[in-house]
């Protein structure tokens, strides 16, 4: 047998396509491709690797620790150059050939960030008599100057965890970026929500680049803490932020390569010019009402799930949310915790997992005291996510789920006698998958469907609405609810509505579909795309950039956007393996 670095050592000295399985693949992130790429199959990684490995250069490759070995499989973390810049990368090997590689661009060189002992003095000595200003002096002038005398050279609007992590990614590589949001201080999107809203990922998994929670932060981080963790953030990490400020429109100057983008903020209108444009504003679009015949009728309070501030109006009083997803279960727990009454209408089946579930079969083995002991870093744990490629991903959530569903059988079979529809996605790839394919479709139970499975919470399941009457809900079998509150926990629209009034409906339509996989299954239409659609890559827009995702994947992700970014601020070829926009 061969011991497995030397497994790694043999490879690495003979890299080349023909080392690749016929069916391994290879994932890119912005090292080889400039892009987010996963190539399928030996034949495509040949045909990538002659278009860009006379230009890349990769050299010096070498091991980063000692590989190991589980069952057929030898894993190898490596580490490279490129003419650029310095790389990271996570092999995995069967019979010597590759299955899987990873390669990611970790920093570019000559831009390299000012950590460490390249930290800024932060004062000149002896520069008596010369005006030196203060700290503070500086940022009063900076922020002055910024959206005004000085153009931000990019323009990120949303101030949310996605729009942050980048703004701070590109503060440390000297890119200068303004942050834009409709709320007055940064976190206000959270502290806006619903009282009781909990983040349902655990703290392991919900790290800020560069600041980490301290060690005492709950595992579960309510809405307003997590608020204020965010305002603390902007401040700490010097990010330049206009909160109160809307977004209007934005249109490309090809003349220039700039971007005319319209705001109003304190009561007048601006314009601004940045090179480039990120949109980071989540993953959905528009909140998404349901049509429902004779609203016009309904005599008590309708209002979307993204409006619903508690439920303390509403106790001892009928309410019905549509809707068995995230939002739905967490309003209708509210609801009742405030002693309405209330009632579930579940129109299609969701997918169910117990948040302890999850953390001992999924987010565990990466996030986690436990990893944490066993030396998994959040940077490791970042990137042994990240070297799976999503093909591959849905078989292994597969295995996952199937456990998922013998461990916690009592536990769905009290769900399904209360009436309530289940699933664990079209191919049993669970919640992972429907979150990554469509962004919905789940709940990670904290405790409402205890509530769902004994009837505290009543559940209509497998009934659409016929109509509604001045205060009653009438459906589809002809029976009817009493409500004094409706609430549309229906979900939002495409992220490409946003693309659409923002910029323009042709834009929208050039850059096609955001988010999802290409998947072929419900809501997430072909053909496959092997990554998350014109997530964090450049798109047939030149100049224009999304960001976004959960706090992992704004965390990790943020830094080969700021890096492509950053290639592009300082003059550095990026030539895109595959097309989409370089500008």
């Amino acid at each position: 047998m061969i011991p497995p670095i030397d497994s790694a050592e043999r490879w690495l000295a003979a890299f080349g396509a023909d080392l690749f399985h016929d069916d391994g693949c290879w994932r890119d992130l912005t090292s080889f491709t400039w892009s987010i790429r996963t190539l399928d199959g030996r034949a495509a990684i040949a045909d990538m690797l002659r278009a860009t490995i006379a230009r890349v250069r990769p050299a010096r490759w070498s091991l980063d620790g000692v590989p190991t070995e589980a069952g057929d499989v030898v894993e190898a973390w490596l580490r490279f150059e490129t003419a650029v810049g310095r790389g990271r990368a996570v092999l995995r090997l069967k019979d010597g050939r590759a299955w899987t590689l990873m390669t990611m661009l970790a920093e570019l060189a000559g831009h390299e960030e000012p950590a460490g002992e390249r930290r800024p003095l932060g004062v000149l000595h002896g520069a008596y008599g010369t005006g030196q200003r203060s700290w503070l002096e500086t940022r009063e002038a900076e922020r002055a100057a910024l959206g005004r005398s000085v153009q931000p050279w990019c323009l990120i609007v949303g101030g949310g965890q996605g729009g942050l992590a980048l703004a701070a990614r590109l503060k440390r590589l000297g890119v200068p970026a303004l942050v834009v949001d409709r709320h007055a201080k940064p976190g206000d999107a959270w502290r806006s929500r619903y009282r009781s809203l909990v983040l349902h990922d655990p703290v392991w998994y919900d790290h800020m680049p560069y600041l980490p929670f301290p060690d005492h932060w709950p595992v579960f981080t309510p809405k307003d803490k997590m608020g204020d963790w965010l305002e603390a953030y902007a401040s700490i990490m010097e990010l330049d932020v206009w909160g109160s400020t809307a977004c209007v429109g934005a249109r490309r100057d090809e003349a220039d390569g700039t971007w005319r983008v319209s705001v109003e903020r304190d009561g007048e209108t601006l314009e601004l010019r940045p090179s480039q444009l990120v949109l980071a504003t989540g993953l959905s679009g528009l909140p998404q009402h349901a049509q429902l015949p004779g609203a016009e009728r309904f005599e008590g309070t309708q209002l979307h799930s993204s409006a619903y501030a508690g439920g303390a109006p509403w106790k001892d009083r009928h309410c019905v949310v549509i809707g068995s997803n995230n939002s739905a279960h967490d309003i209708c727990a509210d609801l009742w915790e405030h002693g309405a009454r209330v009632t579930m209408l579940q129109r299609s089946s969701t997918m169910v997992a117990r948040s302890e579930t999850l953390q001992a079969l999924g987010w565990g083995k990466l996030f986690s005291e436990d990893a944490l002991r066993r030396g998994v870093s959040t940077e490791r744990a970042d990137m042994t996510l990240a070297s799976m490629p999503y093909r591959l991903l849905a078989r292994a959530q597969a295995a996952v789920t199937t456990e998922i569903a013998r461990r916690d059988a009592a536990f769905y079979d009290r769900l399904r006698a209360a009436g309530f529809m289940l699933d664990f996605g079209e191919d049993g790839s669970g919640l992972s998958m429907k979150y990554l394919r469509r962004g919905s479709g789940y709940y990670i139970d904290v405790g409402a469907s205890e509530l769902v499975a004994d009837g505290r919470i009543g559940l209509r399941s497998g009934m659409a609405v016929r109509a509604l009457q001045a205060r009653s809900v009438v459906l589809d079998d002809g029976s009817e609810l009493p409500a004094d509150l409706l609430v549309h926990a229906t979900g939002f629209g495409p992220l490409s509505e946003v693309v659409a009034r923002l910029v323009s409906p042709e834009v929208a339509e050039r850059i096609g579909p955001i988010w999802g996989l290409g998947s072929g299954t419900a809501r997430d239409p072909g053909p496959w795309a092997g990554e998350l659609r014109n997530m964090w890559t450049p798109t047939a827009q030149p100049g224009l950039w999304i960001h976004g995702g959960n706090l992992q994947q704004s965390r990790f992700y943020s830094l080969q956007l700021a890096l492509q970014l950053k290639a592009r601020h300082a003059g550095i070829p990026t030539p895109v393996y595959g097309g989409a926009g370089a500008a």
